[in-house]
């Protein structure tokens, strides 16, 4: 990765930087790019956070370069963490002074001390984030490099730069970013640093759940999410995290039947996933969706294995695993919740005749989120038959097709009933109860069955039909 001095100036010739150049000069005060910006540039990634040391008050220097920037910056100081930001158009610059720090066991908080450029780069989690661009004087764009950060970033390698046991037991979070860092970039965690992952585990445990999960969402936005879910498996991070996750991996074989490792079947339905849509939480039902395997999992001596209802049991588990993991219980979880209880219905239709009425109850369980769910289905194809993984392929776009037709006909997806409970109580003079969700549930399923048009005159008739069975008369005025 030959890059010249000159072309390192070149891109670091830009006025933000330049501006923050001349003030620290006027203040003879060092000052460096470092971390992330600088590790992007040799990635050929487009960056637009910038983290600054400078070898004095950092927030000083903030505030002196905000106002040269004028009225269009927003700077926040956070002075009980020694840092500035700035946000200006659409950069967002972090300054600290350099320093080093301390560490007691039972926090990831540090003591904080004034300290040397090389002390800011020895506290950094990983060789890769330890360079620095001087922005100095006849300096500018200079490389510091004292961790050999940029051959691990040829050699696609996450190391720490100092023991990886004291780097990570000092502030456990880098284990995970450690693990996001290799998903993300593709790269390969030392052996080293490898180790060191599955030795401090435990330490993960004086982390805040919010930290973790943060750092867990990005892995699975990843690019080959597995990548990362992977390593935490094996390094035992996920148990601690995920431990319903964990749960699904092993194949089990009796009297010569046996069941695929749903964990990596799992993972390869999350990657298929990942290839279609940046989509979070798509991309967290996939993840979920086999997840009330193992608490189904049965054998029936006729059937071979069998996991009935692990869509509806796995619907269930979901709202303990986001409160546990500080996740949203919201809509979001109401739609993982649907994804996961819904995603077996396309497969029936698949296996089975493709009849109007499953089609009409598919659009109207599943309402706008058919789409995403028929992605799910298709991405939890993972045979290894090519033959077999095309017929339903092939068959999935007939169900498809057949969405499509039913919906510009029908109009049931999230269709209310024309008629409801409300104007069922006046027609009949009756109280709420059982009758009336009675009659109309039954509205409801003659138009998904197609006995009747989703229109008001039809559900009106049949509302008579059904209420004269039940023997309910309406009111004369009515």
């Amino acid at each position: 990765m030959e890059i010249s001095h000159e072309e390192i100036q070149s891109h670091l010739n830009i006025p933000v930087l330049n501006l923050i150049s001349r003030v620290a000069d006027e203040k003879k005060m060092p000052c460096y790019l470092i971390g992330g910006y600088v590790r992007d540039y040799f990635l050929r990634r487009p960056s637009k956070d910038i983290d600054i040391v400078a070898v004095g008050p950092g927030i000083g220097l903030a505030e002196a370069v905000a106002r040269e920037l004028g009225k269009k910056t927003h700077l926040t100081v956070f002075k009980n963490f020694g840092t500035a930001q700035i946000k200006y158009k659409d950069f967002e610059i972090e300054f600290v002074g350099a320093r080093k720090e301390s560490y007691s066991h039972d926090s990831r908080k540090p003591v904080v001390e004034d300290g040397t450029l090389e002390d800011d780069q020895k506290r950094r989690d990983f060789t890769i984030n330890a360079m620095a661009f001087c922005l100095n004087g006849d300096h500018y764009g200079e490389l510091l490099d004292p961790f050999n950060g940029m051959q691990d970033l040829e050699s696609l390698i996450i190391r720490t730069p100092l023991d990886p046991d004291i780097t990570f037991s000092d502030d456990p979070l880098r284990m995970m970013r450690a693990v996001r860092f290799a998903s993300q970039l593709g790269f390969d965690i030392h052996p080293d640093t490898f180790d060191a992952l599955g030795r401090n585990k435990e330490r993960l445990r004086i982390v805040s759940r919010e930290r973790v999960t943060d750092e867990l969402n990005k892995i699975i936005l990843s690019p080959k999410p597995s990548i990362g879910l992977i390593i935490l498996e094996k390094t035992g991070l996920l148990e601690l995290i995920l431990p319903e996750l964990t749960a699904l991996k092993g194949a089990e074989t009796k009297d010569g039947v046996g069941h695929k490792d749903n964990f990596y079947h799992t993972l390869v339905v999350l990657d298929n996933v990942a290839r279609r849509t940046n989509d979070l939480w798509l991309r967290w039902s996939a993840l979920l969706h086999d997840i009330a395997k193992p608490v189904t999992k049965r054998w029936d001596a006729k059937l071979g294995w069998t996991f009935y209802n692990h869509s509806i049991v796995g619907e269930r588990m979901i709202p303990k695993i986001f409160g546990r993991m500080k996740l949203p219980q919201n809509e979001k979880m109401k739609y993982i919740q649907k994804m996961v209880s819904l995603h077996m219905r396309p497969m029936q239709l698949v296996e089975e005749e493709v009849t109007d009425s499953a089609v009409r109850r598919l659009l109207f369980d599943a309402g706008d989120d058919i789409d995403d769910l028929m992605t799910l289905c298709e991405a939890d194809i993972t045979s290894k038959n090519p033959v077999k993984v095309k017929r339903f392929m092939n068959n999935f776009q007939i169900v498809r097709k057949k969405l499509l037709e039913i919906e510009e006909k029908d109009r049931v997806r999230n269709f209310q009933p024309p008629i409801d409970g409300k104007e069922i109580m006046e027609i009949f003079a009756l109280p709420p109860g059982r009758e009336v969700g009675l009659l109309k549930s039954a509205i409801k399923d003659a138009i998904l069955d197609g006995i009747i048009p989703n229109e008001y005159d039809a559900a009106h008739t049949f509302l008579l039909e059904k209420a004269n069975e039940l023997n309910l008369k309406p009111r004369s005025d009515s």
